[in-house]
């Protein structure tokens, strides 16, 4: 082989290794400091569109079959509903003040808000638009989770360093776990087994056994370089097959990649500044992280545990939801 070919081989596997999947993504992202939803084209990795929404987008989720985005317009005080193959946003939903982060119940009906100001959880119902349900919680409530089996609503209190357990099927409060500093999101493993509950300030992620409410184990993170105070976790979310955790560490500009079974800490990746939330695609195979400080998108190979682009959105983006 000569020369020339061998260059030629390298740089066709190159381009190979970094080509995007032919299945077409469409990755939303709220930009808190705008008042717009970027949306990014998952095939070519860019911005397609920009879309005016309510002042402060925040949390934004998506329904089970992809064809309703819902944003926390938090200072609004609104839950607006945006039809995904038009991009119009067909009503506003009754969310109680400041909703910051929410989640949908498995059959989609229901809409688990927390309020942040007010120091509650409003449950709306998405068929009627009407507040069915409302909860006393601790200090500013803001990370919310609903089990897969629709059992559990969960809300992390940021300043009272807790999580309340909503039972759903009796329509009550029922327990609280103690948690690090700060807590700020909260995800459910696909077997509803476990709780993960990042504490920005306390620098863990608690894993809580579900049916004892217990903690089971809680986990650390070191970034080479970084300061301890630095290493923040906020966002988590699981690869598709419940084998590895993808955890946000704020203003350590990375994410870390966390074994499920050993809570080892395997990898750390560099991204933008401020690094808040995530979603993985459908199958898997990419991870999308928004980074506030820097105000971009950072494009992450799963199985290689490469970040692979950069994508510019708007100002401070929070929020990442991804449609097929």
């Amino acid at each position: 082989m000569t020369y020339r070919t061998l260059l030629a081989a390298s740089a066709v596997l190159a381009t190979s290794a970094l080509s995007w999947p032919a299945a077409a993504y469409t990755v939303f992202v709220s930009n808190e400091k705008d008042n717009t939803l970027s949306i990014i084209d998952g095939t070519r990795n860019e911005v397609i569109e920009t879309i005016d929404v309510g002042k402060r987008p925040r949390g934004i989720t998506l329904s089970k079959d992809f064809k309703t985005l819902y944003i926390c317009a938090s200072d609004s005080d609104t839950v607006q509903v945006m039809d995904v193959a038009t991009r119009k946003i067909l009503h506003n939903l009754p969310s109680g003040e400041d909703p910051e982060q929410f989640a949908l119940s498995p059959d989609d009906r229901y809409l688990y808000v927390s309020n942040e100001d007010d120091n509650i959880v409003t449950v709306v119902d998405t068929v009627s638009r009407e507040v069915v349900a409302q909860y006393d919680t601790g200090i500013e409530p803001e990370g919310m989770a609903v089990s897969h089996n629709g059992r559990w609503a969960v809300n992390t209190s940021e300043t009272t360093n807790m999580v309340h357990w909503i039972d759903t099927t009796k329509g009550v409060m029922v327990d609280n776990t103690l948690v690090g500093q700060r807590p700020r999101h909260a995800e459910f493993t696909k077997d509803d087994a476990f709780l993960w509950v990042s504490a920005e300030i306390g620098g863990i992620v608690s894993v809580i056994d579900v049916p004892t409410k217990k903690i089971v184990h809680e986990i650390t993170f070191s970034v080479k370089g970084v300061q301890p105070d630095q290493v923040q976790p906020v966002g988590v979310k699981f690869d598709k097959d419940n084998t590895y955790a993808f955890v946000a560490l704020g203003p350590a500009n990375h994410v870390a990649v966390v074994d499920m079974k050993t809570y080892e800490v395997e990898d750390t990746l560099l991204v933008g500044q401020r690094v808040w939330h995530m979603d993985i695609t459908p199958d898997g195979a990419w991870a999308y992280a928004s980074n506030g400080v820097s105000g971009d998108i950072s494009v992450i190979d799963v199985a290689n545990r490469k970040v692979v682009k950069s994508i510019k959105v708007g100002r401070y983006p929070w929020g990442v939801a991804i449609a097929p």
